[in-house]
């Protein structure tokens, strides 16, 4: 399903971080997607400064997604086993969707979770509502959900997950950003390398992806000094 709408471990870069990023390269407002696989299903994305590629990496994976998003939890496992296999950062972006009645307190929680516990955590979180999402059918069923899910973690449920508004406004705030780019789907995913990048629209060919971009950048050759094993002095 893609409808149209109205925060590996520690490697995981939000979007308040990504924004502080330098652009590598030329992006202009009101483009389509520079490439997409397959060919020919790019999105006419606006603003592409959005996609900036962290600097001294050879490519990254951005991801605008919702929680309640079957095509979201269909994409996730393949996500995270490329971001794993390549060792690629991942810039994740909250984009609820406004018909899903219940992916906006998920990614809050997600948001509580990182911010006060820890981003491994936080990640497991989403994994797991991705996993138990058909489940999942009311903002009733997420709360006992997330209970469940605490209790089961060792951790107690706030009275209140969001007092000040602040995780809720990281949730707006990545979905601005999304309006921005242009997003009109879940998930979008593209692929940034130092030469461009690539609109994922068939999750599929996220690793042939991958390769493609990472063979426009070839890895750095270590220093010379640091090639070879240097024996211990001698006693």
């Amino acid at each position: 399903m893609r409808p149209i709408p109205m925060t590996f471990k520690t490697r995981l870069i939000h979007a308040a971080a990504v924004a502080a990023l330098a652009l590598p390269f030329a992006l202009t407002p009101a483009a389509h997607a520079q490439e997409s696989a397959p060919p020919g299903h790019a999105d006419p994305f606006r603003d592409t400064s959005v996609i900036k590629l962290p600097a001294g990496q050879r490519a990254a994976i951005f991801e605008f997604e919702d929680l309640e998003c079957p095509a979201c939890a269909h994409a996730a496992p393949i996500v995270y086993q490329a971001i794993e296999h390549y060792h690629i950062p991942f810039i994740r972006h909250d984009f609820p969707l406004q018909m899903h009645i219940w992916s906006r307190d998920a990614a809050i929680t997600a948001r509580y979770l990182q911010d006060k516990v820890s981003p491994e955590l936080a990640d497991q979180f989403r994994r797991d509502v991705f996993a138990h999402q058909i489940s999942i059918a009311s903002k009733d069923d997420l709360s006992n959900y997330t209970r469940q899910w605490f209790g089961a973690h060792h951790q107690q449920v706030p009275f209140v997950m969001d007092p000040a508004g602040r995780f809720a406004a990281e949730v707006q705030g990545d979905y601005t950003l999304g309006e921005r780019l242009g997003v009109q789907h879940t998930p979008t995913i593209v692929v940034a390398g130092p030469h461009g990048w690539v609109e994922v629209n068939d999750v599929t060919q996220l690793y042939t992806t991958i390769d493609n971009v990472l063979a426009q950048s070839p890895a750095t050759p270590a220093p010379a000094h640091n090639m070879h094993k240097v024996s211990a002095p001698a006693k």
